[in-house]
């Protein structure tokens, strides 16, 4: 279960015991938000792409949506999403718990600067029932990421 690799991850940065786990779906950016008790832009989600037969991962704010002019000027490709079952065979976890710890190796993981104005975000924890409320160094931290990158929109106020 992907849970448990999550849970395998951060046990070796001893923070396993923070991850959250709910007796309700936390499956979408307004559900985790229920979940938690906090706005959905502090849901940091986690949105799964093909680019160039590789599965990358964008890590967002729950209030930002994917600019598609500004995505093929980044991956020179128009976005194209994972299905769930590209999802949970390439990256790892399935769709509602995509997360970027505890993930295959050849994952990409780029950060959205829509995430930038917080102090802290509650990504997924592979799971469609967890989180873990991770300040933004620690994101970086844990997340593996590649670069900071810009490439949504309706998020900035």
């Amino acid at each position: 279960m992907a849970i448990e690799a999550v849970k395998d991850f951060f046990s070796k940065y001893g923070i396993a015991d923070r991850i959250r786990e709910f007796d309700v779906s936390s499956a979408t950016v307004e559900l985790a938000a229920q979940a938690l008790h906090c706005e959905p832009c502090r849901i940091a989600k986690t949105l799964s792409f093909l680019v160039d037969g590789h599965a990358i991962l964008i890590v967002a704010a729950g209030d930002a949506k994917i600019d598609n002019p500004k995505y093929k000027a980044q991956f020179g490709t128009k976005a194209k999403m994972l299905t769930p079952d590209e999802a949970e065979a390439l990256v790892g976890h399935a769709v509602g718990g995509v997360c970027p710890f505890g993930i295959k190796d050849n994952v990409t993981v780029y950060l959205d600067t829509s995430l930038k104005r917080f102090s802290s975000v509650f990504p997924a924890c592979g799971s469609s029932n967890s989180a873990i409320e991770l300040s933004i160094p620690e994101l970086e931290k844990y997340s593996g990421y590649t670069a900071w990158i810009d490439v949504c929109k309706n998020w900035q106020s």
